[in-house]
């Protein structure tokens, strides 16, 4: 299949249409905007439903009621548009219904700014909205990534009867890359929650308190032992290891070749969910590893929590984790090189 040079939230968008939605609904915000307007033009000529809410929050709400009908449903914004929609996440997890939602993150508190970042990590790993619950969290580097992501979201999302969050970010959004767009996918059997027209709703669990708990309990530590994804880089001898996902993560890639011809052993652990997060990655490091460092783009280090969490329930021993926030954009190869060598000569303190 021939591939296109194309930008990465019209990608985005193309790869849900190709997947199979029925519906969108959102509203326009920096930088996930393109994702709106190209499924204004392609939804209509495939026959599809796109509506843009008057806010936020009615687009997510019409999100669930489109999924509850069996639609593959879908919504895009970014920072402070995904938190307007966290109290309707948190009534589509009550209610079990499957969803896509793509984050293109900005950067900052508040309204932040335009600039890419990673700030969003905490709210799409922890839950986001009141309740007990979890997203599946997709974290793609590269346009391809997202598009492959998007594109199998909906199996997942319907698989485990949960909403599934593609975490894209700013610069992923905006930038054009060599993409292969997936051809048209068609549902493989029928659904069972979805309204059918004659008052009863499908096959869909009873909303009993004690049974619905249970069954969300096996649902989370099945997603947790089923969706372990992440990539390994040089970490089988590595002294020190870089954690990052997303474009962070392809700047370490490249520091660790560069420390890797200085003589330096250095390893890249890149996790391809942030929820469930791959533990299991941190159990292929070398036993003898020296140090974790999360690398990340927000101001205050998120994604370093779980690494400490990983690296001490995958080793008997304590092994010392460092953090480096770059705040807004993506760190380049000189700075994380320089942060390694500052873990390494002892400047640089370690946060867990």
């Amino acid at each position: 299949m021939a591939k296109e040079l194309m930008k990465g939230n019209v990608a985005a968008a193309e790869a849900a249409i190709r997947a199979g939605m029925d519906f969108f609904a959102g509203y326009p915000i920096t930088p996930s905007t393109e994702v709106l307007e190209h499924l204004a033009l392609r939804m209509p000529q495939e026959n599809r439903e796109m509506i843009q809410g008057e806010n936020e929050i009615a687009s997510m709400n019409m999100v669930i009621g489109a999924a509850a009908c069996g639609a593959r449903a879908m919504t895009a914004s970014s920072g402070p548009g995904i938190s307007l929609k966290a109290e309707a996440f948190s009534y589509a997890a009550r209610s079990e219904l499957p969803y896509v939602c793509l984050n293109v993150q900005r950067w900052g508190v508040g309204l932040g700014r335009l600039d890419s970042g990673q700030s969003d990590y905490m709210r799409e790993t922890k839950g986001g909205g009141h309740g007990d619950y979890h997203h599946i969290v997709y974290s793609p580097s590269t346009i391809q990534e997202l598009v492959d992501d998007i594109y199998e979201a909906w199996d997942v999302s319907e698989k485990y009867r949960c909403g599934v969050v593609v975490l894209s970010e700013g610069f992923l959004g905006q930038m054009m890359e060599s993409v292969e767009i997936p051809p048209y996918k068609k549902r493989e059997k029928p659904l069972g929650w979805g309204i059918d027209g004659s008052g009863k709703i499908g096959t869909r669990q009873s909303p009993d308190t004690d049974t619905l708990v249970a069954r969300l309990r096996e649902r989370t530590a099945l997603i947790q032992s089923q969706m372990q994804r992440y990539e390994n880089y040089q970490v089988e001898d590595a002294e020190y290891v870089f954690v990052a996902f997303g474009l962070p993560a392809r700047v370490c890639r490249d520091a660790v070749d560069t420390l890797r011809a200085k003589g330096e052993k250095a390893g890249l652990i890149r996790p391809r969910l942030v929820w469930p997060y791959p533990v299991q990655a941190f159990k292929e490091v070398n036993p003898q590893v020296k140090g974790f460092i999360s690398i990340e783009s927000n101001d205050l280090g998120q994604m370093v929590e779980d690494v400490a969490l990983a690296s001490r329930v995958t080793s008997d021993k304590r092994v010392p984790v460092y953090c480096y926030a770059h705040s807004m954009g993506t760190p380049g190869v000189k700075m994380v090189m320089g942060k390694y060598m500052e873990v390494k000569n002892g400047s640089m303190k370690e946060v867990f």
